[in-house]
């Protein structure tokens, strides 16, 4: 399956590739003829772009794994770097600041706030129904709830789903960046901000 996944990728990658070798004159010519705009605007082109966002997130999250507080307080200067990123200074929970960060690092503009709940907006987040049919992809949000807090308290990011559980990097746990292994039963609610 990883495969035929890294095989597809690849003939799309070549299929950008060769359409953006012809230069601008090429483009300013299709555009003239509406192929280009077609081209644009098809669910090909869209769902290609989806999954290369879900890609470079994945990775700029990968890449964070290891960074560490620096007293154990909601410091150090990376963690203050995912919470300024969202207008937060040191001292403050960055578990969605660093999601945040990460969307942000490939480009994309939103999500950028630094409370988890704001993440699972009920327009962004999966029906249960979505995930037992294996919707849930790389770069999709997940969220845990706290019954002491009675709303989401935590988020983090999909890398990858593997039947019942969900492989993530997620900040603010044990003071750091890490990857953990989520059974399935055990979230929340799962939110999409790419499609």
């Amino acid at each position: 399956m990883a495969t035929m996944h890294y095989l597809f990728s690849g003939f799309l990658s070549v299929a950008v590739l060769f359409l953006g070798g012809f230069g601008n004159a090429a483009i300013a010519d299709e555009e003239q003829s509406g192929r280009y705009a077609e081209l644009r605007g098809s669910a090909l082109f869209t769902h290609y772009a989806s999954l290369v966002a879900r890609e470079r997130i994945a990775a700029i999250a990968v890449q964070e794994i290891g960074v560490q507080e620096a007293t154990g307080n909601n410091d150090g200067k990376r963690v203050e770097e995912y919470l300024a990123y969202t207008g937060l200074g040191k001292g403050h929970a960055w578990c969605a600041a660093f999601v945040s960060w990460c969307y942000g690092q490939a480009g994309l503009a939103v999500p950028r706030n630094a409370w988890s709940p704001a993440l699972f907006p009920m327009a962004r987040r999966y029906k249960a129904q979505q995930i037992r049919q294996g919707t849930v992809r790389q770069a999709d949000l997940f969220a845990i709830y706290s019954s002491s807090f009675q709303r989401i308290n935590h988020v983090g990011i999909v890398r990858k789903k593997e039947g019942n559980w969900i492989v993530t990097v997620e900040g603010n746990v044990d003071n750091r960046v890490l990857c953990k292994r989520r059974p399935l039963a055990t979230i929340y609610a799962f939110s999409n901000w790419l499609d």
